[in-house]
Formats: structure tokens, C-alpha cells, sequence
């Protein structure tokens, strides 16, 4: 689970990492107003979304005046926010966060990802705060620092100050910004993050430490345990199908492609998607049902996907393992009848009971005539790419091993 920056700010400010104050407003004039309580010459304007590049996109912008933060907010709230990360369709803007600007002398990057390779939580830090920090992991590797946590233990002082020395800080220096990383490293493990970022982290001309962006993403399967947590939740930010999706226990990420994936299994969801696009389609989504397709839960994934305008073609991939292929088969063809299926339709069915499915699923296409059965996984997406109008690609020619 994402949360926007502000919230962020709010959950490091209460243990004991410096922020600087702001206020959180959702109008053009609410804007001018804060610029004038707050009483700096000085201020910043941030849109708030989850989505980077929002300074090079225009939706971070300092301010001299109450009528320039108005405008500015003017702007942002009308506006569709477009960057890398949000694609050509942009991302609306609700709230705008506004806080005094700061005097910096030096940025750095400090933040706290899960390090799948060492099976633990690693810091990961840069002298070259306020860029994209994926650049210059690839540019300039050696200008990262990473410093992975004890599984147990957690992160322990003298890797802080390790850190710290490594980034360059001296004197007192040291010791605050160890504490700011031990303080950190313990937020990471205690609320279940699975990244915790700050960037840019500055020292101002004045010598003060402060974190004056932060981002913070929890581990979906772990908000149980923090109530408290989920209700910062923003839906607001996330596409209505996904949310639909998720209210009825179905794994659904929209994509902008035309071919609708239906599968029961994550890593078989991804290798149905790659298949797809080797055979010069493009997956619109990646949709897993889980170990287990009921009636209900077919229906409600067929309505999901063909509420996507660009579907013009939906590949079904189903194993079955714990669920019968008949029960399976008897679920799709329940769903037909009941949502239609207006757009051509393939099914794949390997497991228990196949045999029995694919009779089934024979019968059934005098009532369901755009629904076809294939063989196996590249007959599948060979079939669905042709029934789409998608030519196939030169790479198709050669068979998946």
C-alpha cells in the first residue's frame, strides 16, 4: 500500500525524524491562505500523488507570493499530472502539500528496500540526493551505499555511523544522522514496510538535518496488524477496476494493452503475458484468480476485464490443481452466459480432469460462439493474438521452449 508524501512526513515526524512543517490543502484558494499563515518569504507548492517526476512535470513549484501559490495550485488542481511513471493518461490531483522552503547546501538519498538477494532489509544511500536514484544505481554504481540489516538484530549503531561517514558527514553530524537511520531502520521492520524512502534528505546552510520528501509503501499482507495504517489508504489514486478487483479477492493490475489475461496463479500470470507478447499481442492486464475459480469469482473477473474499452480479446489460463478443470470449466461457462462474451474468448485447461473441461467447454459453444479451446500455451496466444487482429510477430515463428 502506497501513501502520499504528507502522510509520510506525519508517521517520520512522530518518531523523532526533523521535518520541516507544512499544510495540506485541496484548493486554489486554501493555497493562498496557507502561503499567508505560514509567514515565509520563501514556499513550496507539491502536488500529491503516487508518481515520481512530478518537479520536471511542473507539479512541485516554489512561491514568492499568496497569489503565486494560488496560481500555482490553480494550475496543479486542473490539471492532469504527467511524468515517466504515470503513462500519457496522466494522474489527477486532489491535494497539494505546502511547507516554508528550505536553504540547502546538500542533498542525499537515504531509504530502506527489501534486498531479496541477501534475504533481508538493506539501506540503501547516496550522496546524490533529489535524482532519480535508479540512474545513478545504473550510471554511477559505485556512488551507492548499501548496508544490509540483521535479520534479528535489525540495524545496529555502528553501521549507522558507517553510513554516515561513507556519506560524508563529520562531527556532530555523525551522531544525527545515525540516529535519523537507526530511527528509520526501526519504523522499516515495526510497521511492515517494504520501502521506506527519503529524498531528498538535506543539511541546510545552517547545519540542521531535515527530511524534506519522504515515501513510504507497506506490505499489503501485513496491514492486519496496523489498522492504523490502513486507514490512510487513498482510493482516489488507484484505478477503480483494481479496487473492484480487490473487493472481491481477485489480484488485478491494469495494463495498456488489448489482450485480457484471466489466470490462476501469479508466475503463471507472468508467463501468460510474456507468451502473449511474443506472439505480438499486448497483455491489458494482469488478473490472478487464485488457487481456486468459483462461479462467482469468474464472473466478477470477466465483468472487471471486459469493462476495459481496449479489450478486444480475452486469453484464459487456468492449471488445475486444487480446483478441477470441470468445476473450472463449468465457472467460464456460467460466466459467458451471464456477462456474454461480446469479445473472442480462449481457453487453456491443463490438470485434473481436462478431458471432462474441454467436452464441456465443446458443448457450450453453440451458446458461447466467440469462445475457442486451445491445445496448449503457445496455440492459446497464437489464437487469441489472430481473433484480436494482431498480426503475429517474427518472433512467434520460432516455438516457446
Amino acid at each position: 500500500m502506497k501513501i502520499h508524501e504528507y502522510q509520510a512526513r506525519e508517521l517520520l515526524a512522530k518518531i523523532g525524524i526533523p521535518v520541516p512543517p507544512a499544510q495540506i490543502v485541496e484548493s486554489a484558494v486554501a493555497a493562498g491562505q496557507a502561503f499567508a499563515a505560514n509567514g515565509f518569504p520563501v514556499q513550496v507548492v507539491k502536488a500529491q500523488v503516487f508518481a515520481g517526476g512530478r518537479g520536471k512535470a511542473g507539479f512541485v513549484k516554489l512561491v514568492q507570493s499568496a497569489p503565486e501559490a494560488q496560481a500555482a495550485a490553480e494550475f496543479m488542481l486542473s490539471h492532469r499530472m504527467v511524468s515517466p511513471q504515470t503513462g500519457p493518461e496522466g494522474i489527477a490531483v486532489k491535494k497539494l502539500l505546502i511547507a516554508a522552503a528550505v536553504d540547502i547546501a546538500h542533498e542525499y538519498y537515504v531509504g530502506l528496500a527489501l534486498d531479496r538477494a541477501k534475504a533481508t532489509a538493506s539501506v540503501i544511500a547516496c550522496g546524490q540526493g533529489g535524482v532519480e536514484i535508479e540512474t545513478v544505481a545504473r550510471e554511477r554504481p559505485a556512488a551507492i551505499i548499501r548496508e544490509p540489516l540483521h535479520p534479528l538484530l535489525g540495524l545496529q549503531g555502528f553501521q549507522a555511523r558507517k553510513v554516515a561517514i561513507e556519506l560524508g558527514f563529520s562531527g556532530k553530524h555523525v551522531n544525527v544522522f545515525a540516529d535519523i537511520l537507526l530511527n528509520l531502520a526501526r519504523f522499516f521492520l515495526q510497521h511492515d514496510c517494504s520501502l521506506v524512502e527519503i529524498n531528498p534528505l538535506v543539511c541546510t546552510k545552517e547545519g540542521r538535518i531535515l527530511a524534506i520528501d519522504a515515501k513510504v509503501n507497506f506490505d499489503d499482507n501485513a496491514l492486519f496488524r496496523h489498522p492504523h495504517l490502513a486507514a490512510l489508504k487513498d482510493d482516489s489514486q488507484t484505478d477503480p477496476l483494481e479496487i473492484r478487483a480487490a473487493a472481491a479477492n481477485l489480484n488485478y493490475i491494469k495494463l495498456d494493452g488489448e489482450i485480457a489475461c484471466l489466470v490462476n496463479g501469479a508466475g503463471l500470470a507472468m508467463a501468460t503475458m510474456d507468451v502473449i507478447q511474443l506472439h505480438g499481442g499486448r497483455p491489458a492486464n494482469f488478473l490472478d484468480v487464485g488457487g481456486g475459480v468459483t462461479d462467482e469469482g469468474a464472473i466478477e473477473a470477466f465483468r472487471i476485464i471486459l469493462s476495459d474499452e481496449n479489450v478486444r480479446g480475452v486469453l484464459v489460463n487456468i492449471f488445475g490443481g486444487i480446483a478441477r478443470c470441470d468445476r473450472i470449466a463449468a465457472a467460464l461457462i456460467q460466466a459467458g452466459r451471464e456477462v456474454g462474451f461480446a469479445t473472442p474468448v480462449v481457453v487453456r485447461l491443463e490438470g485434473t480432469n481436462v478431458e471432462k473441461a474441454r467436452e464441456m467447454l465443446s458443448a457450450a459453444r453453440h451458446e458461447l460462439p466467440t469462445l475457442q479451446i486451445a491445445d496448449d500455451l503457445n496455440d492459446a496466444a497464437r489464437k487469441i493474438v489472430a481473433a484480436a487482429g494482431k498480426s503475429p510477430s517474427a518472433a512467434a515463428l520460432t516455438p516457446a521452449q
